[in-house]
């Protein structure tokens, strides 16, 4: 699981690079966070996590402070999560999380896309019953040894602890979130990025053409301002 994971998350790191739009995904999320629990990082755990976030992807200290006054204010509007599930070419099943202020453009668009590039929208429930959802924790190994943090990490939920190029990734299942995070502050280890990421429980492998006919209608999908982050079943 865990080194599948790490070449998904660099890739779309580098798409992300590209359309430079991770700013405003990472200011949508602290918006959400505030208005769910408050401006102050210290009793809102939920913003703890986007801030540290935002750190980890470089995101100017006074653009994250505009986010939370922003935030603040009552007539900044609110942002509903979305889940859209679909299918891609050649059966690849897709999940498509959104943060929108205006649930039919953001419903229209995705339609479109799939549309457009061979895929078709699904109901509700229809494809993500065949991933699990996890909690993702990324942090520097810095002196850590990877079998002793195990076996403090366990009793917290911890499923897979995976080290790659200088970096431990953390899987916990979804409902575990707190109990990590809480684990891992308390033994002072700074996480640079705290996501959730939906797993497939079986892949579909696709050959070269095919895969690049995918990633049109992927690339396609992460373009959209109200879009997140994109999960398929591909191998």
């Amino acid at each position: 699981m865990g080194r599948a994971f790490e070449f998904r998350k660099e890739r779309k790191f580098k798409r992300w690079s590209k359309m430079s739009k991770v700013f405003t995904r990472l200011g949508k999320e602290i918006v959400m966070a505030v208005k769910a629990g408050g401006p102050d990082p210290a009793t809102n755990a939920k913003l703890r996590t986007v801030i540290q976030n935002a750190k980890g992807a470089a995101m100017p200290k006074d653009r994250i402070e505009a986010a939370i006054k922003r935030a603040s204010n009552k007539d900044e509007k609110d942002y509903e999560e979305v889940l859209y599930e679909g299918y891609g070419p050649y059966g690849i099943a897709i999940l498509v999380e959104t943060s929108t202020d205006n649930t039919n453009r953001t419903v229209a668009n995705v339609r479109h896309y799939f549309s457009k590039y061979g895929g078709s929208l699904g109901t509700s429930g229809s494809v993500s019953f065949m991933f699990t959802r996890k909690a993702v924790f990324r942090f520097p190994q810095n002196d850590l040894n990877i079998e002793e943090l195990e076996l403090e990490l366990i009793d917290f939920g911890l499923e897979e602890l995976a080290e790659n190029e200088g970096e431990f990734f953390a899987y916990t299942a979804f409902e575990d979130f707190g109990n990590m995070q809480k684990a891992l502050e308390e033994r002072g280890i700074e996480v640079t990025n705290a996501d959730f990421q939906w797993f497939p429980s079986t892949t579909i492998a696709l050959d070269e053409a095919q895969e690049e006919e995918l990633n049109k209608l992927i690339e396609k999908i992460e373009e959209d301002d109200d879009v997140n982050q994109v999960f398929t079943n591909l191998a």
